[in-house]
């Protein structure tokens, strides 16, 4: 049963796959293929801890600059974990959301995503996956939006972003010891917490989330205020 204190809404940078394998020596493919298994895991946390919202940056719109082998190993994943993954989720009612451009993925990748998106979408908690995501572009997209219909505010801005429908973001983590929020969920992390930690991320599992949400209850938040 979720802890009261607890956030709703965790969202994690998922960072360290690359440097996993290099010091196992093992290729940066596998450092990926075991960061899927630490998403397994953690997706299966989050439900465990009773949070309502889990969302991983998981491609952003910058990763198009990485060699075209990673990028073809990183599609791959994603296609095997869609098809692996999808009937696990509708059984566990657990929402797929994207947020970013996925239509700029290959279509075979956009048709399996979107046929995820429908047969999940009466799920009661949330998993949203960054998919080609900028938070600058998504400011930017919002504000054009805002904008088309009239004055531009915090209230219409929230209205265009792609996490319109999903709480407010109550704790962000980052993994691997990096200290930057990488063009991810700026808007959102406002008033977020953040955490980061030194865990890399295919070692991240249930223990490393629990601590971070019991890390959470105990700090005291202002919003501004005293």
């Amino acid at each position: 049963m979720l802890n009261s204190n607890f956030p709703r809404h965790v969202a994690i940078i998922m960072d360290g796959n690359g440097r996993w394998a290099k010091k196992r020596a093992f290729p940066r493919a596998l450092g990926h293929k075991q960061g899927g298994e630490a998403v397994r895991r953690t997706v299966q946390a989050a439900e465990t801890l009773g949070l309502e919202c889990l969302t991983l940056y998981a491609f952003s719109s910058e990763n198009w600059k990485r060699d075209e082998s990673e990028i073809s190993d990183l599609m791959n994943l994603m296609r095997r974990f869609i098809e692996a993954d999808l009937q696990d989720m509708i059984e566990r009612k657990v929402r797929l959301k994207i947020i970013g451009d996925y239509k700029a993925f290959a279509p075979d990748i956009v048709d399996r995503l979107e046929d995820a998106l429908e047969r999940t979408k009466g799920g009661e908690r949330t998993l949203a996956v960054a998919l080609n995501y900028g938070a600058q572009q998504e400011i930017a997209r919002a504000a054009r939006l805002a904008a088309e219909e009239g004055e531009v505010t915090p209230e219409t801005m929230d209205r265009h972003l792609y996490t319109s429908d999903l709480p407010p973001l109550d704790l962000l983590i980052r993994t691997s010891g990096e200290v930057r929020l990488s063009n991810f969920l700026l808007w959102q992390s406002a008033y977020a917490e953040m955490l980061f930690i030194d865990v890399l991320w295919p070692d991240f599992g249930e223990d490393h989330l629990r601590e971070a949400c019991e890390e959470f209850a105990r700090r005291e938040r202002r919003f501004g205020g005293r």
